[in-house]
């Protein structure tokens, strides 16, 4: 292979990782799904709490009067980084805890929604409003 077809495949294949490396960041979604235009306060025990990129995610069984029966919610939070600015750690929940947490509900009705604030085991207060960003300096 002589010298210029090497360096051309060079180039077309840093440009390919480039391109390809750049594809994560764009990717992230929107929050359309979210109806922002109305808040839902859930009252109910934790299920589950994961502490997790790009985004932690919080369950809740919700007493459902129409069911007759609690029902899971999932709640997606921020990042463990920007949680941590609002001061929630990984073991803030656990299951069985009883919590407070409003929410954006999913425009489609489905049981889901993104979280705004929440009242957590002890009367602890967290709220996204709060929220720093995980890289200041403190």
């Amino acid at each position: 292979m002589n010298l210029k077809v090497v360096s051309l495949t060079a180039i077309a294949f840093a440009a390919v990782a480039s391109v390809a490396m750049d594809v994560p960041a764009s990717a992230h979604h929107s929050f359309a799904m979210f109806d922002a235009g109305k808040t839902v306060i859930l009252q109910g025990t934790v299920k589950e709490f994961e502490w997790v990129n790009p985004h932690s995610w919080l369950r809740v069984m919700v007493n459902d009067e129409k069911a007759g029966k609690p029902l899971l919610w999932a709640i997606e939070l921020s990042s463990p980084g920007r949680l941590v600015t609002m001061g929630m750690k990984a073991d803030s929940v656990k299951p069985g805890d009883p919590v407070s947490v409003t929410i954006y509900p999913m425009r489609d009705g489905t049981r889901g929604g993104q979280f705004i604030q929440a009242t957590l085991p002890g009367g602890k207060q967290v709220i996204r409003a709060n929220a720093r960003d995980e890289n200041e300096e403190r």
